[in-house]
């Protein structure tokens, strides 16, 4: 029997409909009721005429009824494509246009921008824009669309596992953004794999506070609904209301990006009493310095949890209970997954030694939407060609160098940035710290650290310098400069944007 989803929401509704399912905001739905919004969505889609393997895209921000979206275009078996509401026209319409997009649900404010510009949208119709004015307007097209059909369930497709549930476009941060197909198997092992890894269960209580349109979402997302468990959602994130909801809320897992622990840490609300019902703090998306770790397990012990990961795939998972023994790393793969350091000539490195992670598993993508010749470039034999740098001790646990891409060349010496970065985030005043390479005469590169302070610090940016390359080990990772800013720009999913930090700073150099 294949493993989809269609069906999932609909047996939750069936088995456990009067438990608490869903909350947003003062919206707290059952699993029967979640379930009927959903079933009349998925009957409206098809009563619009979207079939099997349509693309559905959204452009919203995070609300009750993104979620429902999300459930009913997979419960008919369309493709979910969800996209940032941040996006500006142009970059919405070329994704829409290479997703193939044949419905869209999308704020007003985007509304206006592409009203005027429906001729360079491909596969859209006029009346497939659906507007969502977020909390059920009564006159918004959302409510008009969705109102007068019958809550009953739709009728539901004959699926293969291997039929899409969603294309996820990259981040964008080395590059133009690729559309990355996920299938319902992979998505089924999101659900019982990270379920078993973080230690979920039926009753487990999630909080997501930042935003569900980027795939790190789903690393927390799919366990709880595969397992019919509660799921709270914040419009966006705010560190007080985020400590209030887990305090009365009695939350037990949170997947949080180093930015917002690093406010979770700094807010005078904070106390480890608030976070006792807790059993996972999870790090993602981006590295966190060690020295925040280590204050995040001290204040609340035994929950932190890091996930290395793409989007791609694979993962590695550094379980609550490696934490103290295996510092630094960021874990090791989940049972059935694969994993390999390999050189530039594509031999296996030995422990200690630095280069490209490769992995392999049961999460692995089937590739890059309509970019086969991508997709034979990352995918390899079964692997996952990462770009990303890192090393294995002698008991396998992986360590992060960083991206190839961000990688310094110094006077012919490799030079990692997460390193410096690691160094420079233990100065008192800094609060977060970005290291990215420019081009110099003597050297071919050197680094350059951007840096944000602690709220009302002030410091000579040379002595900061100075204090950093004092500190490193060697003399070719000596920072040329440094320079303050207010604060670091940022993607949807939280990733620091080296390469705007990179522009801004040689463009103020002229």
């Amino acid at each position: 029997m294949p493993i989809t989803l269609e069906k999932l929401i609909d047996h939750h509704a069936r088995y456990r409909g009067d438990r608490l399912a869903v909350i947003f905001d003062d919206q707290r739905l059952n699993w029967a009721e979640f379930n009927a919004r959903v079933n009349q969505l998925a009957n409206a889609l098809q009563d619009r005429g979207i079939d099997k393997d349509d693309k559905v895209a959204t452009a919203l921000p995070n609300s009750m009824e993104l979620l429902v979206i999300y459930w009913a275009t997979v419960s008919i078996g369309a493709v979910l494509v969800p996209l940032s509401p941040l996006l500006k026209a142009g970059g919405l319409i070329n994704l829409l246009n290479n997703a193939d997009v044949r419905l869209l649900f999308l704020t007003a404010a985007l509304m206006d921008e592409i009203s005027d510009r429906g001729n360079e949208i491909e596969n859209i119709s006029a009346e497939n824009y659906i507007q969502v004015d977020i909390g059920q307007n009564e006159n918004s097209s959302y409510s008009s669309f969705v109102s007068v059909h019958s809550p009953s369930p739709p009728a539901f497709p004959k699926m293969q596992q291997e039929d899409l549930f969603n294309i996820v476009y990259s981040s964008g941060t080395t590059g133009l953004p690729k559309g990355i197909m996920h299938s319902h198997l992979v998505r089924s092992h999101y659900g019982s794999h990270f379920a078993a890894s973080f230690r979920m269960t039926p009753e487990s209580v999630v909080l997501h506070t930042g935003s569900i349109v980027f795939n790190g979402a789903f690393v927390t997302l799919m366990p709880c609904f595969f397992l019919g468990a509660r799921y709270i959602l914040h419009p966006h994130f705010d560190v007080d209301a985020m400590i209030e909801t887990v305090d009365r809320e009695k939350v037990t897992h949170i997947m949080m990006v180093p930015a917002q622990i690093i406010a979770l840490l700094q807010s005078p609300d904070f106390s480890p009493q608030k976070m006792q019902s807790l059993e996972m703090l999870l790090t993602i998306g981006a590295p966190l310095q060690q020295h925040y770790k280590e204050a995040v397990n001290d204040v609340i012990p035994g929950r932190f949890y890091e996930l290395y990961g793409l989007t791609e795939g694979f993962v590695t998972i550094l379980d609550r209970d490696d934490f103290n023994q295996q510092p630094g790393s960021v874990g090791c793969p989940p049972p059935g997954y694969d994993m390999r350091i390999v050189g530039e000539d594509g031999q296996d490195l030995g422990p200690g030694e630095i280069g490209e992670i490769v992995g392999r598993g049961p999460a692995l993508s089937p590739g890059y939407y309509k970019q086969a010749e991508l997709t034979r470039e990352t995918f390899r034999d079964g692997w996952l060609y990462s770009g990303d740098l890192g090393y294995l001790d002698e008991a396998g646990f992986l360590y992060l160098a960083g991206r190839k891409k961000e990688l310094i060349i110094s006077g012919g010496v490799n030079v990692y940035p997460q390193d410096i970065e690691e160094i420079a985030s233990a100065h008192e005043l800094i609060l977060e710290v970005a290291v990215f390479g420019v081009e110099s005469e003597k050297w071919g590169e050197t680094p350059v650290a951007a840096v944000v302070l602690q709220a009302e610090a002030e410091i000579d940016p040379d002595d900061l310098r100075e204090w950093i390359n004092s500190r490193v080990e060697a003399r070719f990772q000596k920072i040329s400069d440094v320079v303050v800013i207010n604060q670091m720009p940022r993607n949807v999913a939280g990733k620091t944007l080296k390469n705007e930090l990179k522009e801004d700073y040689l463009a103020n150099q002229k």
